[in-house]
């Protein structure tokens, strides 16, 4: 499915398309795709549903355009980061802090709402659940595998396979909490202490593992 070329969002267009992807967001994330009302979307933006369609084409497309935009923000809010480390502690506090950070903003009522609707709408739109893999795990774990190369060429770390340590590091804080969020709902969502916590003893239970003086 293809989505129009975003406009400026300095010029008038860009700014209303940017109100109806707000907008958008609140009422898919409410109502799931087939609940969503155009009507009731132009009237949170403050546009007519003409306009809507005239710069997305559908809802279909529209829908597509959201769940891109969330998963963009959420992928820099995560791999905005401080300078890679040059030391043991160092890394320690960095390993820390991208696994709280990935913590928080992925485990938002918002984030997992919307893992839920492009689950249940995966035989309509198989194209979303890529998006969402490519912009969530898959992004993380190229990510921290780059990283871990270049740590171990410094020397801080010892990472035979850097993907398969990646995937194991990340999956150490996420796979729980994610777990847990998805069928819980938002009461099992984790606390800012828990995060925290998870985040610490994954970065314990990696190091032990990868830390070039404590491998046999």
């Amino acid at each position: 499915m293809q989505v129009e070329p975003r406009k400026a969002p300095g010029s008038n267009s860009g700014r209303k398309r940017l109100r109806v992807v707000a907008a958008a967001t609140e009422v898919f994330l409410k109502s799931g795709f087939l609940g969503a009302n155009m009507d009731e979307i132009a009237v949170r933006a403050g546009v007519s549903k003409q306009t809507i369609y005239k710069n997305f084409g559908s809802k279909e497309a529209l829908f597509v355009d959201v769940v891109t935009a969330m998963m963009v923000e959420a992928d820099q809010k995560v791999h905005t980061a401080p300078a890679e480390p040059d030391s043991t502690e160092a890394m320690e506090r960095y390993l820390f802090e991208y696994a709280y950070r990935q913590l928080s903003v992925a485990l938002t009522p918002e984030l997992m709402q919307l893992r839920r609707l492009v689950i249940g709408e995966l035989g309509r739109f198989p194209e979303l659940a890529r998006i969402l893999y490519e912009r969530g795990p898959e992004r993380a774990i190229t990510v921290l595998a780059a990283v871990f190369k270049r740590l171990e060429a410094k020397g801080l770390l010892l990472c035979p396979d850097a993907t398969v340590a990646a995937t194991n590091f990340n999956w150490l804080f996420m796979a729980h909490p994610v777990n847990r969020a998805m069928l819980l709902g938002d009461a099992g969502l984790p606390s800012d202490a828990d995060m925290q916590r998870l985040a610490k003893e994954a970065v314990r239970v990696f190091l032990a593992a990868h830390t070039p003086n404590r491998i046999a």
